[in-house]
């Protein structure tokens, strides 16, 4: 398996983040990882910190970003690489979520409350002044919260959280993918541009358009997979740690048929994913054919 690359992983600058872009650096050479790309949520600011830092330990680091979209009225997340992180398309990206975020949390914490849950905003507060968005409040963040108040030990909605429990292995992500993610209970709505949109954004700043983990998003709506390709999209994110080895060869061959490029990411974020670690994606092809295809794409002083 090869995890000398990893393009895709998630910095203090995102709200669901943990590390600050230097420590990311260094945990990528402690992991082995030769090339690397920080994504962060609708937000560039990591990539000038990570590129210096970079330079400086010998890695390749390709400037990225993971924008959230829509498409045919389904929630997408799509990677920029290699873009011109400095142009003022990435300011408006990440203003458009700044201002509608502390409303959404709101929201999201009344939603919550009629769960039957006691939280108040005061625990919200606690929970992320350490963050950069400290009033952007994920679902990770909630189930933080919920999981270590002591009068919730027992609390039949997140026994399947716990220690031993069938979502047990990354709680927190698992936790807001059941109740936050779209179509759930405590999901708000939040307007994001168009994949199209999106798309075009990344072109016009010199970049790739790649569709992250699309197995997350697809499910059940696979059939959106061809007109999504038909937007423009480079590549696809066939390689993830939310992929199966099945459904990272499926994308696989998707992307070879439609001639688009493939990558591979953890989406590591620390504490929020603790079992995901730097590197840990399952692809399933060579390193050297994998580098040879990126190559075609990025600068990458990698020799195998």
């Amino acid at each position: 398996m090869n995890n000398s690359i990893d393009l895709h992983m998630h910095s203090r600058y995102s709200d669901d983040g943990e590390f600050t872009p230097t420590e990311l650096v260094e945990k990528c050479v402690a992991s082995g990882i030769q090339a690397m790309s920080i994504t962060d949520h609708n937000t560039v600011r990591a990539n000038a910190e990570a590129q210096r830092a970079a330079k400086k330990k010998g890695i390749s680091y390709i400037p990225g970003i993971e924008i959230d979209c829509v498409f045919q009225n389904k929630n997408f997340h799509v990677l920029g690489y290699d873009i011109d992180y400095q142009n003022s398309d990435f300011v408006r990206i990440e203003k458009n979520i700044d201002d509608q975020s502390f409303d959404a949390s709101l929201k999201m914490l009344a939603e919550t409350q009629a769960l039957g849950f006691r939280i108040t905003e005061n625990d919200m507060w606690e929970v992320s002044k350490n963050n950069f968005w400290q009033g952007s409040w994920t679902g990770e963040m909630f189930a933080e919260v919920l999981l270590n108040k002591p009068e919730y030990n027992n609390h039949p909605l997140l026994r399947p959280y716990r220690s031993g429990g069938v979502k047990s292995n990354n709680p927190y992500v698992n936790f807001y993918w059941d109740y936050y993610s779209q179509g759930k209970p405590c999901y708000v709505k939040i307007e994001y541009p168009p994949l199209e949109d999106v798309v075009n954004i990344i072109h016009r700043n010199g970049g790739k358009a790649v569709l992250a983990h699309p197995n997350v998003n697809l499910k059940d709506h696979y059939d959106l997979l061809h007109p999504l390709i038909c937007t423009g999209i480079d590549g696809i994110e066939a390689f993830s740690s939310y992929h199966t080895p099945s459904q990272a060869f499926h994308f696989f061959r998707e992307a070879k048929d439609f001639k688009l490029f493939v990558t591979c990411g953890s989406d590591f974020h620390g504490k929020t994913k603790p079992t995901i670690s730097l590197g840990q994606h399952g692809c399933l092809i060579s390193e050297n054919e994998l580098i040879s295809s990126l190559k075609k794409y990025f600068i990458l002083d990698i020799d195998k």
